[in-house]
């Protein structure tokens, strides 16, 4: 990590993390086979065939920030029941990260997960990666009262739930406009963005570095590779022996 990047970084004592395609890579396969159960729910739901499920089901995650907040807002539906039937899935198929456990350990500070799906998925995908007990707490979707990121709300609950100051955290998300907030707090922040393999996003979600349609945010940093981010940022950041 180029020591001018490093520099934003100090007096960081907070770290949050965003969850999927994000502390997991995104050519893993829990996110297709999340998002599959979402387009099974919501065909079943509805009473539709997949084709125009998945077509409600992309509408609202781009209009309510989230298909669960879709289906609230445009069907009362029970959020616990949705969140229990889409997040049961077999991540046999993740192997554990011992690089990134270590990169993690050693980040001076506190950290947490803070993440759109359930707290229950969030333990699962951690405990699979061999990295739950890195983290101090996870604050999901429930806690923010189902109201998801990108909406301001829940992070000012998430930092007054833990006594989190913004101007001494950083976030790491892989979604660029779920870091407008966070920046317009004070948080630095910092873009996962996924190698060329198996990138599940939508068009609308993917960021552009240049030219006409480039995102309107700015990041403190952006990276293809967090394991190796963070084990950069964490040697920079640890005092050195004997000041």
């Amino acid at each position: 990590m180029p020591a001018k990047s490093a520099h934003r970084f100090i007096g960081v004592t907070t770290w949050i993390f965003d969850l999927d395609n994000t502390l997991y890579p995104p050519h893993a396969d829990l996110w297709p086979k999340v998002d599959a159960k979402i387009t099974s729910y919501i065909s079943e739901f509805l009473g539709v065939d997949g084709l125009t499920a998945r077509a409600i089901q992309k509408y609202y995650y781009q209009t309510h920030g989230t298909t669960l907040n879709g289906l609230m807002q445009e069907h009362g539906i029970d959020p616990h029941a949705f969140l229990d039937f889409v997040h049961d899935i077999d991540r046999s198929n993740l192997p554990p990260d011992a690089r990134l456990a270590g990169a993690i350990r050693d980040l001076p500070g506190r950290k947490f997960v803070f993440t759109n799906g359930s707290r229950r998925h969030a333990e699962d995908t951690m405990r699979q990666l061999g990295i739950d007990h890195l983290f101090e707490d996870v604050f999901d979707i429930v806690a923010s009262e189902f109201v998801p990121k990108p909406a301001r709300r829940p992070y000012e609950r998430f930092l007054e739930a833990h006594a989190i100051s913004a101007v001494t955290s950083a976030m790491f998300e892989d979604i660029p406009r779920n870091l407008e907030v966070p920046a317009q707090l004070g948080m630095r922040t910092v873009l996962v963005v996924p190698d060329t393999r198996g990138d599940h996003k939508e068009d609308w979600e993917r960021y552009v570095e240049h030219g006409p349609g480039a995102d309107g945010v700015r990041f403190d940093a952006v990276t293809h590779d967090l394991p190796m981010f963070l084990e950069g940022l964490a040697a920079r950041l640890m005092p050195v022996p004997g000041t």
